[in-house]
Order: C-alpha cells, then sequence, then structure tokens
C-alpha cells in the first residue's frame, strides 16, 4: 500500500521526483525505487514524506484511510 500512496500524493501536489528526492537529500533513482516497491524506505524517509504532504504515517503506510493527520 506504501508505493501507490507515495506516489499518488506526489502526482496529487504535481511534483516531480526529482523534487522529493532533493527534499530528502537523496538521488532521484533512489526515490523511484521508493515507489516501485524495489527497496524499503527507511523510517526516516517516511516521516520526512508524511511531514512534506501533511499526513499521518498510518495513511502511508496503509493502516489508514484517512490523510490527514490528528
Amino acid at each position: 500500500m506504501l508505493f501507490p500512496r507515495i506516489r499518488d500524493l506526489r502526482e496529487d501536489k504535481d511534483k516531480k521526483q526529482v523534487e522529493l528526492a532533493k527534499y530528502l537529500n537523496i538521488d532521484q533513482s533512489t526515490y523511484s525505487d521508493y515507489e516501485c516497491g524495489n527497496v524499503n524506505v527507511p523510517i526516516e524517509q517516511l516521516i520526512k514524506i508524511a511531514d512534506f504532504y501533511h499526513v499521518s504515517l498510518d495513511y502511508l503506510v496503509g493502516r489508514d484511510n484517512v490523510k490527514s493527520r490528528k
């Protein structure tokens, strides 16, 4: 559930992978691997992604369908 969510959030905000990669201080290819599910996303990066989109970690990982943090 994580991989489609981070891609969908990015596309919904009209962001490019390179923008997120720069924000996360990683290569674009690494970010692409996150979205494709080729590598596990470190928890530190998940937190940054959740903060960037103002969503909960539970939403990112599919434990909750409500985007907003409480």
